[in-house]
């Protein structure tokens, strides 16, 4: 009973030699040449996709930064006139804590605004 199974493997082995014979499989393409650090270089499209996608990003944060000076420019304004009515109620001898601590906001808040009429550089 061995003997007719292994003469069907021998038989099924000779049958798939000659098939996988006929049809190889294909060679891949030859890789492209290309420059050192280049690994894939982005087409006209995507160049200009790229583009138009960084100048909405910098028209947005553009906007953003002009409504965020607005915002602060009205709070540096609130202040200034808060400190002016705390300034009008003190006496010429005593100045309260809150006087100076209307100041140091007012500062900060003003060194800030200046930093963002700078720009992002």
């Amino acid at each position: 009973m061995r003997l007719p199974s292994l003469v069907w493997v021998v038989f099924l082995s000779l049958a798939i030699v000659p098939a996988t014979a006929q049809n190889p499989v294909p060679p891949l393409p030859p890789p492209t040449p290309s420059h050192r650090g280049e690994i894939n270089q982005p087409t006209g499209d995507e160049d200009e996709a790229r583009a138009r996608l960084t100048k909405d990003l910098e028209k947005r944060a553009a906007k953003n930064r002009v409504a965020a000076l607005k915002n602060d420019t009205d709070k540096l304004l609130r202040l200034s006139v808060e400190l002016k009515q705390y300034v009008d109620k003190s006496d010429e001898h005593v100045l309260s804590l809150d006087v100076i601590k209307k100041a140091e906001e007012i500062e900060k808040l003003a060194k800030s605004v200046k930093d963002k009429m700078k720009g992002p550089n």
